[in-house]
């Protein structure tokens, strides 16, 4: 089971106008144990960690060892994580210490093991009874858990069931506009004919409006539907004047994290272009084709510039893109350079609290990392050896994502910004199971070779009146009427114009700019890409425990 406030933003938005959305915060405290708990004292939580009131049996898939786990109880569930949070978590003196004797369902006390502090940006107020304000008023909004096997597959294989479409919410409350981002090769989505493609409208599903409908829990299932569930869509395509029906069942997807690779010849020299769309494993090995296929252009010289899409593009794996950080400025600058420095908690200012060692930057890497990546481990990454680069971005651009932008800016590779502001986030997590769930709890921000890590409002192209980080480059609002990698299409029209000396557009990248969408224009620019937890954030590999 997925329960993340992120996802929940959406979800409950569209609930408001008439149904449920699923998740939610925890049913809080309730009943009375006994637990010897004292305020303000901590046990190590290696004393409670793989106690479970359900202990699994068999072998972890990715270690290949035994589950850990013992006969334990909730409580002892409890204790862990109180424990945990207590020693790891970056704001450990502003959670709430709770007796965890009180609380039957561990995700419940896990919900409480936060701040509820106000981001510096908030206009309101940040409420434990509110999930829908975290996106805009909490400082903590990256607190999740994951079902562990879910998690696995997914991170491991990127593996997880659905159409094969990444929906692109325009508007989530009524009148309601529901596009499609991208798709995925060999899926569901593409196996028909015609395919779907970028930009086509999701007007009704099973025959609910999307835009106005009120059975929000047919649209809730049939957008994230369970593996083997069927739906029809009603579809209007770019381009078409006539909607059709498209009747789609949910299948295993394995996800395509870079797609769209190719070569566009200009009187300047080759320019790269790769669409980069999430940190997952099988992201190493395409990642580096991607590099191989480009330093064949233009008759084996290589590519003169590169342009990174990576709007759609919330994070994942750190090391992934120090990984690509490496393969884009080559040995030359990044020798001995720092990718991204990790500080933890004031109680670990020299040692890593989840993994016991001495505190060490995160490089870049020069070698491929292999497990529980998907590329050989020692391989030599090939590299580009560019001294800028020009990335397309939006505001789900996030985490790992802005990492390797801050990463390359630390080294002095010129990062040039076409799109809106991304999301602001400069924290991570090691993700850590305990008896079949994994937790999520904020325990690093991270900063580039130069010490600069606070972006927490974003990067924001300098011509824009964002509130981000400036950088320069060009505010343009994304782009429904062409696919991704057409040269004409909006953001990658600008960079490639910007790179031949032309000026920024008007910054449309903000209200009330607008979004080029089939049939017009729309005045909203927070596009929402709705994806998991593993997807959208900075995370360090696995602690597996003892």
């Amino acid at each position: 089971m997925l329960r993340t406030t992120s996802l929940l933003v959406f979800l409950v938005a569209l609930a408001a106008c008439g149904g449920g959305g699923g998740g939610g915060l925890g049913q809080g405290p309730g009943g009375g144990n006994p637990s010897g708990w004292q305020q303000g004292v901590f046990d190590d939580f290696l004393t409670f960690y793989a106690q479970c009131q359900a202990p699994r049996a068999g072998n972890n898939p990715i270690t290949g060892n035994p589950w850990p786990d013992v006969a334990g109880s909730t409580l002892d569930e409890n204790n862990f994580l109180r424990s945990y949070t207590n020693d790891t978590y970056l704001w450990y003196d502003e959670v709430t210490d709770q007796d965890p004797g009180l609380f039957n369902d561990p995700l419940a006390y896990f919900d409480e093991l936060k701040t509820f502090a106000t981001s510096p940006t908030a206009t309101g107020v940040c409420s434990r009874n509110d999930p829908t304000n975290e996106a805009e008023h909490c400082k903590d909004k990256f607190h999740f858990t994951w079902d562990t096997d879910d998690f696995n597959q997914l991170s491991q294989s990127g593996v997880s069931a659905g159409y094969g479409v990444q929906w692109a919410f325009i508007s989530n409350v009524p009148p309601r506009e529901l596009l499609i981002a991208y798709t995925e090769p060999n899926s569901p989505a593409t196996n028909i004919v015609p395919e779907l493609e970028r930009g086509a409208s999701i007007l009704a599903i099973d025959g609910v409006d999307v835009r106005n409908g009120s059975d929000v829990d047919t649209l809730n299932a049939g957008l994230f539907p369970e593996l083997g569930q069927t739906y029809t869509f009603t579809v209007l395509d770019l381009g078409s004047a006539t909607p059709r029906d498209v009747v789609l069942t949910a299948e295993n997807i394995t996800s395509a994290p870079v797609q769209d690779v190719k070569e566009i010849l200009t009187p300047t020299g080759s320019v790269g272009y790769m669409a980069f769309h999430d940190h997952i494993s099988t992201a190493e090995q395409a990642l580096i084709d991607a590099v191989n296929e480009m330093n064949t252009y233009d008759n084996g010289q290589g590519i003169s510039d590169l342009v990174l899409d990576i709007r759609y593009n919330g994070g994942g794996w750190l090391d992934i893109a120090g990984e690509l950080a490496y393969m884009i400025a080559g040995p030359v600058p990044t020798a001995g350079q720092t990718f991204d420095e990790l500080t933890f908690n004031d109680k670990h200012p020299v040692t890593d609290p989840v993994t016991g060692q001495a505190l060490a930057p995160t490089p870049f890497h020069t070698t491929a990392l292999g497990a529980p990546f998907n590329g050989t481990p020692g391989q030599a990454l090939p590299t580009l050896d560019l001294p800028r680069v020009f990335v397309l971005t939006g505001p789900n651009t996030c985490s790992a994502s802005e990492a390797i932008m801050n990463g390359l800016r630390g080294v002095g590779v010129e990062v040039i910004q076409v799109g809106s502001t991304t999301c602001g986030k400069p924290y991570g997590f090691y993700p850590t199971d305990n008896c079949g769930t994994t937790y999520f709890t904020i325990q690093f921000r991270g900063a580039n070779a130069m010490g600069f890590g606070d972006y927490s409002d974003g990067f924001s192209p300098a011509n824009s009146s964002g509130p981000g980080e400036d950088v320069p480059g060009c505010s343009i609002a994304d782009d429904f009427t062409k696919q991704l990698g057409d040269q004409t299409e909006g953001r990658f029209a600008t960079a490639l114009a910007y790179r031949d000396g032309a000026a920024c557009p008007a910054a449309s990248g903000f209200a009330p700019g607008v979004l080029s969408k089939p049939g017009g224009q729309l005045s909203a620019v927070e596009v929402v890409i709705p994806k998991s937890p593993l997807q959208t954030n900075r995370l360090m590999r696995p602690w597996q425990g003892q």
